[in-house]
């Protein structure tokens, strides 16, 4: 399984996803502002991986701290939590961390814990999410697998593989779970303009582990959708609002059209983690906003006219009627997904049945 991140030597190791395919880099945080930068700055991106690293950043912090008293250790406990969620603002499963990790911390604290005890609860804590999310991305992706045909063409768009999670991957993890079970599977990756995370990303993970991959121009998607290419489409998210309304890379929604018109099956698959029952449909997303540079310049070169405005939305929201099933670690979730998805948010651990929610 491909390390996204892991502890080495008492510090935060994640592979620089920005030097991929062309070299693969680990970046080494000391402090949870490390781990802010490199969740900021793209190092590590994929929404259950910043939960993962923001968990981590959290206990890192933690262990490093020179604080005397419990109430110093909150203090610098709640100062850290805001660091860490000011880094990006769609992806549910940062805030879901973050969250989860309070909690904790707080439980912990109105228990007595002293400072030594209250660091090792939160490293556990941390350790416990990402275990969770591996496991979790497994059993998503035996559920995931059940609805690829025995041999099948599919579409994805972005990277939601191991890189975009603890390991194992949300989208890849159904192509896994389905190459697992024996089925002939190929993978048509659109290349995800700005960031070409597809290209980069997906292909590369694909490709190690000897899976057909072809890369496309995200302009491809409709043509060969037409020339029935496609079987399905599978991608990942970022935030899932209550109705069933779907944030996720740039360009989903352009691949969810299409795939529409041409009747070809459109699956979300992510843990549950990604769904907020607190949004209540997608218009409640926030979409980040990133730098210019990305669209103007690939690298150091200048691809665009300069004094053209530029505008770099992250993410956008596909609604709901577009999305057969969202596939999860407890099932996979049909519409009504207003009621599908309170089912699966209610149920603790993974379905055993494998059937639909």
């Amino acid at each position: 399984m491909l390390p996204t991140i892991d502890w080495e030597d008492g510090e935060v190791l994640m592979i620089d996803q920005r030097k991929l395919p062309s070299r693969e880099v680990y970046v080494r945080c000391r402090t949870a502002k490390d781990v802010a930068k490199a969740i900021r700055t793209m190092v590590i991106r994929g929404a259950p991986a910043i939960g993962v690293a923001a968990a981590m950043g959290l206990a890192l912090q933690m262990q490093r701290s020179g604080a005397t008293g419990t109430t110093q250790l909150a203090t610098e406990f709640y100062r850290t939590c805001d660091l860490l969620a000011a880094t990006r603002p769609t992806a549910v499963n940062l805030f879901w961390a973050i969250e989860r990790m309070k909690r904790v911390f707080a439980e912990a604290l109105r228990a007595g814990q002293s400072t030594n005890e209250l660091k090792a609860t939160i490293s556990a804590e941390s350790a416990r999410i990402h275990d969770e999310d591996v496991a979790n991305c497994r059993a998503l992706g035996l559920h995931g697998a059940a609805v690829v045909p025995t041999e099948a063409r599919v579409l994805t768009h972005c990277n939601a593989g191991a890189l975009a999670t603890g390991g194992y991957g949300s989208a890849l993890g159904v192509v896994r779970a389905a190459v697992e079970a024996g089925k002939r599977v190929s993978v048509y990756a659109d290349e995800t303009r700005p960031f070409f995370q597809g290209a980069r990303l997906t292909a590369w993970e694909l490709v190690r582990e000897g899976i057909d991959t072809t890369v496309i121009a995200d302009g491809m998607a409709g043509s060969l959708m037409r020339a029935g290419r496609v079987d399905l489409v599978v991608v990942g998210a970022d935030r899932i609002a209550a109705n069933g309304d779907v944030a996720n890379k740039i360009g989903t929604y352009t691949v969810a059209v299409l795939a529409r018109e041409h009747e070809v099956p459109f699956y979300v698959a992510a843990p549950v983690s990604t769904i907020d029952l607190s949004t209540s449909d997608g218009t409640g997303i926030p979409i980040e906003e990133r730098d210019e540079k990305e669209i103007t310049h690939l690298g150091s070169t200048q691809l665009t006219a300069t004094g053209a405005a530029v505008w770099n939305p992250a993410f956008d929201v596909t609604p709901a009627s577009f999305v057969a099933g969202i596939i999860t670690e407890r099932g996979i979730c049909r519409a009504p997904f207003s009621e599908s998805l309170k089912e699966v948010c209610a149920v603790v651990g993974p379905t055993s049945d494998g059937g639909r929610v």
